[in-house]
């Protein structure tokens, strides 16, 4: 007896004169083998080389936000960026996200891109299972549903291969950064403003930071940088592969 699994249509002919009945089946095909699925989270298919220019034609410099969103510093960010039309890619750490739900929010439908910084920004990411990177590199986004997440920098930017590797199979880009003016240390709104001046070209990923501690000298120095980036013919972008 032919089971339901089979798939077989049979067909029955009774033939006049002898009774004989043609008993034939056609085998449907099986359907094909569902694809792999793909990641739920930023690109379908990204390279795992650390990412640490804007790519394309012109002036342009992308510029970027770590250890967000912070409820004193983010706003204020979002207010100069406005105020001189320019966008900016925020590395969010996920216990951050998780205590600032609405402000990460607001940063998305602000018009701007979003960062995975980890979940608890972890310096020896790297170093840790596969499994705890992947619960760590994918957690933002997981806390942020129905938006996307487009890259992963790392915590310190302590890359390894394994990392590397792990947040482009998470479809996340990782993203670096070619100019540091090491506003986390706090040396002083003049310092970031000059190193930054000192150290743009056309392509450049900025890093400044929007959290992790107090940021006013940050902010400080974001109100003076935009207004002399602009004049110095520079235009915003998001970091492109």
């Amino acid at each position: 007896m032919l089971g339901t699994e089979s798939r077989h249509r049979i067909v029955l002919a009774l033939i006049a004169g002898p009774a004989v009945v043609l008993i034939a089946w056609f085998v449907a095909p099986e359907p094909a083998e569902a694809a792999s699925a793909q990641p739920s989270v930023g690109q379908s298919a990204v390279q795992a080389t650390v990412l640490t220019t804007v790519q394309g034609d012109g002036r342009r410099v992308a510029l970027t936000f770590d250890d967000g969103p912070d409820p004193t510093s983010t706003p204020m960010v979002l207010t100069l960026l406005a105020r001189y039309d320019a966008v900016g890619t925020f590395c969010m750490i996920g216990t951050q996200v998780q205590a600032n739900l609405a402000l990460a929010r607001r940063v998305a439908a602000a018009g701007m891109r979003i960062c995975s910084h980890s979940r608890t920004h972890d310096l020896q990411l790297g170093t840790r299972p596969v499994s705890r990177m992947t619960a760590e590199i994918t957690d933002v986004g997981q806390r942020l549903p129905g938006i996307t997440v487009r890259y992963f920098r790392a915590p310190g930017g302590n890359w390894t291969p394994t990392l590397q590797a792990a947040a482009a199979r998470n479809g996340l880009q990782p993203l670096g950064w070619s100019v540091d003016p090491q506003d986390w240390r706090r040396p002083g709104m003049s310092a970031i403003v000059t190193r930054v001046e000192q150290h743009v070209r056309p392509g450049s990923i900025i890093l400044m930071h929007d959290g992790g501690g107090p940021r006013d000298q940050t902010v400080a120095a974001l109100g003076q940088l935009l207004p002399w980036l602009t004049a110095q013919g520079y235009g915003f972008a998001f970091p492109t592969p």
